[in-house]
Order: structure tokens, then C-alpha cells, then sequence
């Protein structure tokens, strides 16, 4: 037995009874009984990840987000920095995405979005954040405030941090300076990294061996399925990759994994790549992470030959669907991505439908 596989299992058995530690009876769907919905978990953290999870609510009722926590700007930083929590914006944006669609969950996800207009110090704080904070320091638990904040929300799922400790986000960049295009620095500071100009080269965060939280590595060798992106590449998916307890459990676990690709670059920190290019910087952060599906916007990809070149260095199928919205805008359209979602787990699942 490797060290690798001895330390998720500690990190499985420190999940408390009831809270997202149950036995991985139906891991990778493989004895998973038909009728019954897959169990999924998406990672990432800002807008993409809230339209994966606004997608995915509308397929399964068991559904996880592992959400990053490198976030230091706007109202966020301000509380990190003030109080020394994880930052809260971010799962705030999850917990919202997982309302439903009646009254009392589009009320709350307006209430906890709603940020304060003032000339004082409560400018621009979301009143989610604020709430996330409190029951943060009244319960000392990051998890079971989630939990709770989710509860009180009705939300179609469950939040949780991918790291206990709030990290910060460095990045090597190239030509970052315009006077010295072939200069490689260091940009720290993930509001930072997200805008920089140059071209991002590698990410890493600080510390550098972070503790992952032990119910999102339980999630992740749980699941049927693992959803990766979209989103800010080396700001919201990278950083997944770079939690060493969470990494492991994405090459340990059963589950299938798919690989959602955005719409489009992202000025700044993904100016000029292609989609196959996406996949390249995924490989170099993991080399060893196998993927089962690419999933792409037809529309988005402008030869798919090449993408499917990528792809099959991860063991990977390519699957083109519209899903993006169709006032011209890149973001995705929560149906049409339900759709692409639901397609896929039924041709590459393991059993039959699920429903």
C-alpha cells in the first residue's frame, strides 16, 4: 500500500460520522443501482463554477462543490485580511447557484448576492459573506457553517473549501512587464493573476503543501462523477491541482472525470488559447491525471482534430455541444449545459440511466 493511498485513507476516517463520510458503497457508479441519481462533484470556484452548479442541480440531488479559497480581493480580501478566515466570496457564488428555482431560493440567492452601497465601512461586503464569517466564528467550523448556510438556503447541494487554510495564489509570467516582454516574473495575488498582462506561464500557491479539507477529499473518492471547469484556468481550476491531498484523490478515485472547457480566452490571463491549449497547461500542473471527457461549445472550438489530439492524452473523449447562451455572451446557458451534462453521464456512465 503506497503512502499516498495510506494518507486519504486517514484523511476519509477524519470525517466526522454525518458529515459526508459515508462509505463509498457505490463509488464510480459501478454498483450503483438504476433508478438512482449519480453522485457528482464539481470543482472550481467563481462564475464557472456557479453555472456548472446551476447546470448540475437540475440533474442530480446529490451534488458537491469543492470550491477554491485563494480569493484576496474585494470584499473578500478585506474580510481575510481583517479576520485571517478563508475567504467566503466564492462559496457565497456556490451556495447562491444551488438555490432553486421557487420563491424562497431565488429570495435567498438575491439576499446573500446583495452587496451594501455605502460611504462607510460596509461598502461593497455581500451580505453572504458576512453571514458565512459569522457562523464561522460562533460554530469555529468552516464545513458545518456551510453546511448550515446551505440548510437555511434550501440549496440543491452541498459547499465545501478544497483547502483549510486560506491560500494565496502566485503565478510566473512572462512579458508581464511590456517593456520587457521576455522577462519572466512573479505576480502574486489572485485578483492579480486573474488580470495580469503577459502570458502565465505556471501557478502555485502558498503555502505550498496545503492541508486539503477532509470531507472534499471523501467527496471526490465518493463520486460518480467529478466536474472540472469551467472557469478563470490558472485562477479557479488550477488550484485544485495544486492541493496535494485533494490532487491524490482526483488520480485515486473510481469516479469519472470531466473536463469542462470555457467559451472563450479570458482577457488577460488566457488572452490568445486555444482550446487544446487549455489542456496543455492542465497537463503540465498534472501530468499523471487521467480525464474521461472534454466537454467543448461546437461553436468554440475551431478545429476539433486538434482538440481531440489533446484530449487523448488524457484518455479522454471529446463531446462538442451548444451550450452556451444565445444572446452572444460567453456564458453558458444553465439548460442547454444540463443537457450536455446529462448526455454525457448517460453514454459514458457505467450502468444505464439514471433516471
Amino acid at each position: 500500500m503506497t503512502g499516498r493511498t495510506l494518507r486519504l485513507r486517514r484523511l476519509r476516517r477524519a470525517v466526522p460520522e454525518g458529515r459526508g463520510g459515508r462509505p463509498a458503497e457505490a463509488r464510480g457508479g459501478r454498483v450503483r443501482r438504476r433508478g438512482t441519481q449519480p453522485k457528482v462533484v464539481a470543482l472550481g470556484g467563481g462564475r464557472g463554477l456557479s453555472s456548472s452548479l446551476a447546470a448540475l442541480r437540475r440533474i442530480t440531488g446529490d451534488l458537491t462543490a469543492v470550491v477554491t479559497v485563494a480569493d484576496d480581493g474585494g470584499s473578500s480580501g478585506r474580510l481575510r485580511d481583517e479576520l485571517g478566515v478563508l475567504p467566503p466570496g466564492d462559496l457565497r457564488k456556490a451556495l447562491a447557484a444551488l438555490c432553486g428555482d421557487d420563491d424562497w431560493g431565488q429570495t435567498w440567492a438575491r439576499v446573500i448576492q446583495h452587496r451594501f452601497q455605502s460611504q462607510g465601512d460596509l461598502h461593497d461586503h455581500a451580505v453572504g459573506n458576512l453571514l458565512i464569517v459569522a457562523l464561522w466564528e460562533q460554530l469555529g467550523d468552516p464545513v458545518q457553517a456551510l453546511d448550515l448556510v446551505g440548510r437555511l438556503l434550501g440549496a440543491h447541494g452541498r459547499v465545501l473549501p478544497m483547502s483549510a487554510v486560506p491560500l494565496e495564489l502566485q503565478a510566473l509570467v512572462k512579458g508581464h512587464d511590456p517593456e520587457r516582454p521576455e522577462e519572466i516574473g512573479t505576480v502574486r495575488g489572485q485578483a492579480t493573476v486573474a488580470l495580469t498582462p503577459g502570458e502565465v506561464q505556471s501557478v502555485h500557491v502558498v503555502p505550498h503543501d496545503p492541508p486539503a479539507v477532509p470531507e472534499a477529499v471523501a467527496a471526490v473518492l465518493d463520486a460518480d462523477w467529478v466536474v472540472l471547469g469551467p472557469g478563470s484556468w490558472f485562477s479557479s481550476v488550477m488550484p485544485h491541482l495544486l492541493v496535494p491531498e485533494l490532487l491524490d484523490a482526483l488520480m485515486e478515485t473510481k469516479a469519472r472525470r470531466v473536463l469542462s472547457l470555457n467559451l472563450a480566452p479570458q482577457p488577460g490571463e488566457t488572452d490568445g488559447f486555444s482550446p487544446q491549449r487549455h489542456l496543455e497547461v492542465l497537463g503540465r500542473h498534472a501530468p499523471k491525471l487521467a480525464l474521461d471527457v472534454v466537454l467543448a461549445d461546437q461553436a468554440a472550438v475551431p478545429d476539433g482534430a486538434l482538440l481531440e489530439e489533446a484530449a487523448k492524452r488524457f484518455g479522454a473523449a471529446v463531446e462538442l455541444a451548444p451550450v452556451a447562451r444565445t444572446d452572444g455572451t460567453p456564458r453558458h446557458d444553465p439548460e442547454l449545459l444540463a443537457a450536455a451534462y446529462d448526455r454525457i453521464f448517460r453514454m459514458h456512465g457505467r450502468i444505464g440511466p439514471w433516471r
